[in-house]
């Protein structure tokens, strides 16, 4: 008869101890509520998913004896090629050990890194359907992708995201994060929260990757980049043009909030002698995306063919990105800035294009729709003090008000003086910092 793997039986005996909290951020992430539903926590490596594993657990704990959350990592290499049929030991262990829950109790499993065991998935959705217990399972690789995740089990997962830190989590990292709305910030707050929110734009918000100096960070940052391609992209999908791939991510990164184009991406990257199609880099494009390294923000239209014709917007995931990838020096405050935005308007769970006016050419950087079909046409502007720029900016919003009917318009901005500088009767002027810090919480 087999027995229980020592390495997993230990795993089980320290998971029924008592722990305290970890000493780490707390995060701003929601997750659903909904019976029934495996909840798999996705994201880019290294982005603070399995801290964010331990917090839940934590909270879990707070209020009922740790039995009732259980967290175990797959990520030893003892526990290399484990059999699916462990699991069912491992369950039956924990029950034998409190027989009195099993039925009675919701448990909740946080099984991390649990895709390295082949199999896994039969077992989750198998005792989801026979047992009262709630997992979350999470890991750091492609077959742990939102398709796949949903996929292997069946449509009963749900999926959340955890992302490098938010501004606001970045400054609760530093222990800077404000206790008193904008309005009542002394000047003293606003002057740290805007070199903060300066320095988030360099460094971006990975967990590890604060308090680096550049010299370490960025090859930190580049190591993440180059894990997540060689594992996740080339590795996971057999991609055999790697030289492309490369081109492809370093563009993308070093070029934040631009225009994404297959047709246009394709000439440029058969000129630096890669031979590829277009198909080829539609399906590069995916995997970049599917591993959570760029977003592409499509044109708001109601016509398949319009938005077809015109090309994306791409963002990459943290802003610290930018400088890792680009060694030119160009500050990219403006990009940056705009990118910072985007991804918290992502975290914010809303639906995100960009708008473009067909006869003037005018653009918004973003129209966004929360669940309840409220639409936000948010412009994003690092100095609108630069020749005609603040003019231009305010005439795309107009346009594009009189094209979406019934949506709010935003001009971010860099800082409170700039935000005084601008009058408009239907426009509302922020900080970008304080947008960031005054948004709804997931």
């Amino acid at each position: 008869m087999a027995s229980l793997n020592p390495v997993l039986l230990d795993q089980l005996n320290r998971a029924l101890l008592p722990t305290p909290r970890p000493k780490s951020t707390r995060r701003d992430i929601y997750l659903p509520d909904i019976p029934g539903k495996v909840h798999a926590v996705i994201g880019m490596r290294r982005a603070g998913k399995t801290t964010f594993l331990k917090q839940l657990q934590a909270d879990r704990r707070e209020e009922n004896p740790p039995e009732h959350a259980i967290y175990l990592s797959f990520d030893d290499d003892r526990l290399a090629d484990l059999d699916v049929s462990q699991l069912d030991l491992l369950l039956e262990e924990y029950y034998r050990r409190h027989p009195d829950l099993r039925d009675s109790v919701e448990v909740h499993w946080f099984l991390d890194e649990v895709q390295l065991v082949e199999g896994w998935e039969r077992f989750v959705r198998r005792v989801s359907d026979t047992e009262r217990v709630r997992f979350v399972v999470s890991g750091s690789s492609a077959k742990m992708l939102s398709r796949e995740v949903h996929t292997s089990l069946r449509g009963r997962s749900v999926a959340t995201v955890v992302s490098p830190f938010s501004f606001r989590e970045y400054l609760r990292h530093r222990e800077d994060e404000p206790q008193e709305p904008p309005e009542r910030w002394t000047p003293a707050t606003r002057s740290l929260i805007e070199e903060r929110f300066r320095a988030y734009l360099r460094a971006g918000g990975f967990p590890e990757a604060q308090g680096l100096e550049t010299r370490d960070r960025i090859p930190l940052l580049q190591g993440y980049v180059d894990s997540v391609l060689l594992r996740d992209v080339v590795e996971r999908y057999d991609v055999s043009q790697v030289g492309a791939l490369r081109w492809l991510v370093r563009f993308l990164l070093r070029n934040p909030a631009g225009k994404v184009s297959v047709r246009k991406l394709t000439d440029d990257i058969s000129s630096q002698g890669h031979a590829v199609g277009r198909d080829t880099v539609g399906t590069l494009l995916d995997h970049v995306t599917d591993a959570f390294l760029v977003d592409l923000v499509p044109l708001a239209t109601e016509s398949d063919r319009r938005q077809s014709r015109n090309p994306m917007v791409g963002y990459p995931v943290d802003t610290g990105l930018v400088q890792a990838f680009d060694a030119s020096g160009r500050p990219h405050t403006g990009h940056t800035l705009e990118t910072a935005v985007f991804n918290e308007l992502n975290r914010r769970g809303l639906d995100v294009s960009y708008v473009k006016d067909p006869v003037s050419g005018s653009e918004v950087d973003f129209l966004s729709r929360d669940y309840e079909g409220n639409d936000d046409l948010i412009q994003v502007c690092a100095d609108p003090t630069v020749g005609t720029t603040l003019d231009r900016e305010l005439r795309a919003l107009d346009e594009a008000v009189s094209a979406h009917r019934g949506a709010s318009a935003t001009l971010l901005v860099s800082s409170r003086d700039e935000s005084r500088r601008v009058s408009h009767p239907t426009v509302t002027v922020v900080p970008a910092y304080e947008w960031l810090l005054t948004g709804p919480a997931r």
